[in-house]
C-alpha cells in the first residue's frame, strides 16, 4: 500500500500522467484519525465522481494546531497507510498546513470533495478549482459516526 503514498512532487506527475489521459481527479482531504464507516463510506462517494482519488492527510502538526493536545492518536504515516490500503483510494499524500489550499492550487483537481459538515463556501480551495473549470461537491454527513464521538465513548 506504500506505494500509493506519495510527496507532493510525485502527486504533481501523477496528476499530470492523468490530464494527459484525459481521466478525471478527484481531491479530498481530512485528518482520518480512528477510521471509520462514515470514512470508509465517504471516500467510495468520493471515488465515484472520477477516475482516481487522492487523500490528503493532515501532518500531526497540523492535527494538534486543528484538533489539540493528544491528537492525532495515530501518527500521520499510519493514517497514511491506513487510508491507502481502502479500494478506493488512488493516492495519498501527507501536507504541513491547517488548509490543503495551496496544494489544491498546485493540482488544480477536477473534483473537490469534503463532507456534508461542510457548506461549499466553507471549502478551502473552492474558489481555484472552480476558476479551472474544476467543480466542488459536498457530499452526505453520516450522522451519528465521527472520530470525535467516538473518542468520547471510549472515555466513558
Amino acid at each position: 500500500m506504500t506505494q500509493k503514498i506519495l510527496s507532493h512532487f510525485q502527486l504533481q506527475e501523477a496528476r499530470a500522467r492523468l490530464r494527459d489521459a484525459g481521466q478525471k481527479l478527484v481531491f479530498t482531504n481530512g485528518v482520518f484519525d480512528i477510521l471509520h464507516v462514515g470514512h470508509v463510506r465517504y471516500l467510495e462517494a468520493a471515488r465515484a465522481l472520477g477516475d482516481a482519488l487522492v487523500v490528503a492527510i493532515n501532518s500531526d502538526a497540523s492535527v494538534r494546531e486543528l484538533k489539540g493536545a493528544g491528537r492525532p492518536l495515530m501518527n500521520e504515516n499510519e493514517r497514511a497507510e491506513i487510508v491507502a490500503a481502502l479500494r478506493a483510494t488512488s493516492y495519498v499524500t501527507i501536507f504541513d498546513d491547517v488548509s490543503p489550499r495551496s496544494l489544491i492550487a498546485q493540482l488544480l483537481p477536477d473534483v473537490l470533495v469534503k463532507g456534508g459538515d461542510y457548506a461549499l463556501d466553507e471549502i478551502h480551495g473552492r474558489e481555484e478549482v472552480e476558476a479551472a473549470g474544476g467543480r466542488v461537491v459536498s457530499l452526505p454527513f453520516v450522522e451519528g459516526v465521527s472520530t470525535s464521538e467516538i473518542i468520547e465513548r471510549m472515555k466513558t
